[in-house]
C-alpha cells in the first residue's frame, strides 16, 4: 500500500503520512533526498510530543537538520540521530521505507 508518491514530497523536504507500524497507527515523518527515502516516526525521543509545528510542517535548519517544533533537538537526516538539543546522542526510531514504482511503501 502506497504512503505517498515520491513526487508530492520535495527534495531535502519532509511529509507527514499516517501508517500502521506494529499494528499502530502511527504518524511518520519521510524524508526524500532525491530517489531515496527515509522514515521515523514522528516522534521526539526527548519528550514524546510530535516533531511538527503544525500537521504536516517541519522546520529544517540551513544545514537540512530537521528539527523538533517543541524543544529544538536537531536530528540529522542520515539516521535519525540527534546533533543537538535535549536528546544529544539519541536517534528517531526508523521506519522501514522504500520507493516503488514512483510510491513510497513500507518496506
Amino acid at each position: 500500500m502506497s504512503l505517498i508518491a515520491l513526487s508530492a514530497i520535495p527534495d531535502a523536504g519532509f511529509a507527514d503520512v499516517e501508517a500502521v507500524v506494529d499494528g499502530v497507527a502511527e504518524s511518520l515523518i519521510v524524508h526524500r533526498d532525491g530517489d531515496d527515502v527515509r522514515a521515523w516516526l514522528n516522534i521526539c525521543p526527548h519528550a514524546g510530543r510530535r516533531l511538527d509545528w503544525a500537521p504536516g510542517q517541519f522546520l529544517k535548519s540551513k544545514d537540512g537538520l530537521l528539527i523538533c517544533a517543541a524543544h529544538g533537538a536537531s536530528f540529522e537526516t542520515a539516521a535519525g540521530m540527534c546533533v543537538s538539543g535535549p536528546c544529544r546522542g539519541q536517534s528517531l526510531r526508523a521506519v522501514p521505507v522504500e520507493v516503488r514504482d514512483g510510491e513510497v511503501v513500507l518496506a
